[in-house]
């Protein structure tokens, strides 16, 4: 589906276009053609790429999807993976785009993700100085958006985390500790797999031999890849935490079996004084002494009664009880 066909001159808008006037605009000096599809139809991508020249194989990328984000180069132009992330009914949901990057045009393919970048076309517009530096710009524009949008994600699972370590020490439910613990874990693998690949392609952009659409727009780019450096921080010390928070939960767990233990031997203990005293008395052997003692009884439940109030002061000050 086509979302916007627009041009820009001089950093200006001009205004939306039909798709069969893209080329005239193409060959018009110094217009700039922003294009954005949502899930397009294979017969849609084809005619794009005949519009704007696209590489095969970019093309087949963008219509097949699920690529690992990336930075590729073909001649004059660009095409780039970007995964999007969106938190949804405590899930983190996948989505793709794909950018195409020419000399003179901009053309994004957004996948499985609800939020378009119609703030970003505004927030473009707000800055016509900018925009005429030409698709560098709206490229490094899409991709700052891309990864702002992780941020706040980010900020939810720490939040998660900290809610989770808060029932760890209040000895809530350990079960349901390790099952969100573990989810947590697979929610940072997931950004991680969105942001990692990211910081990598990103250094291309603003180090080194910079590709000719980028030109000038290298300290924009800086920016964000020292945002992806933050993001790529955050994720391996949130893991490291979940890491040790599963540990902490492992250990409370044997303290507590622990505990439990001790508390059964000391019951046990209590119990196995008066067994041992009524099972030495239950032999029934015909020569022991105080059988016929009038007194034998109530002083055999006696020294049960004072040895086991005995021990159990022992047991609580050992802590056992």
């Amino acid at each position: 589906m086509l979302v916007s066909c627009v041009a820009y001159e001089d950093g200006k808008k001009l205004g939306d276009i039909e798709k069969k006037d893209i080329s005239d605009y193409l060959r018009r000096p110094g217009c700039l053609l922003w294009v954005a599809l949502f899930e397009p139809e294979p017969d849609e991508l084809s005619e794009m790429q005949h519009e704007f020249n696209l590489h095969a194989l970019a093309v087949e990328d963008a219509h097949h999807g699920h690529q690992r984000p990336k930075i590729e180069e073909y001649g004059d132009s660009l095409f780039v993976v970007l995964h999007t992330v969106e938190a949804e009914d405590d899930e983190i949901v996948i989505g793709e785009v794909n950018v195409f990057v020419g000399p003179n045009y901009v053309l994004s393919v957004r996948s499985r993700t609800r939020h378009g970048f119609a703030t970003v076309r505004a927030r473009c517009e707000r800055e016509p100085h900018l925009l005429r530096q030409g698709s560098g710009f709206v490229f490094y524009a899409l991709m700052d958006s891309v990864v702002d949008r992780y941020f706040p994600v980010l900020d939810a699972v720490e939040d998660e985390l900290e809610a989770v370590e808060d029932r760890i020490f209040s000895g809530k439910s350990t079960r349901s500790n390790i099952e969100s613990l573990y989810a947590l874990k697979q929610k940072l693998m997931t950004l991680k797999h969105a942001a990692g690949p990211l910081l990598d392609a990103a250094g291309k952009l603003h180090g080194g031999r910079v590709p000719q659409v980028c030109a000038g727009t290298q300290d924009y780019f800086r920016d964000v890849s020292d945002h992806l450096v933050r993001i790529n921080q955050s994720i391996d010390s949130l893991r490291d935490m979940v890491t040790t928070a599963i540990s902490v939960n492992l250990s409370l767990i044997t303290l507590q079996e622990n505990e439990t233990t001790r508390r059964i031997a000391a019951y046990a203990a209590l119990v196995a004084v008066p067994t041992m005293i009524a099972g030495v008395y239950g032999m029934n052997f015909k020569n022991m002494p105080e059988l016929s003692w009038s007194y034998g009884y109530p002083l055999a439940l006696s020294v049960m009664a004072v040895l086991d109030i005995v021990l159990f002061h022992r047991l609580r000050k050992a802590g056992w009880l």
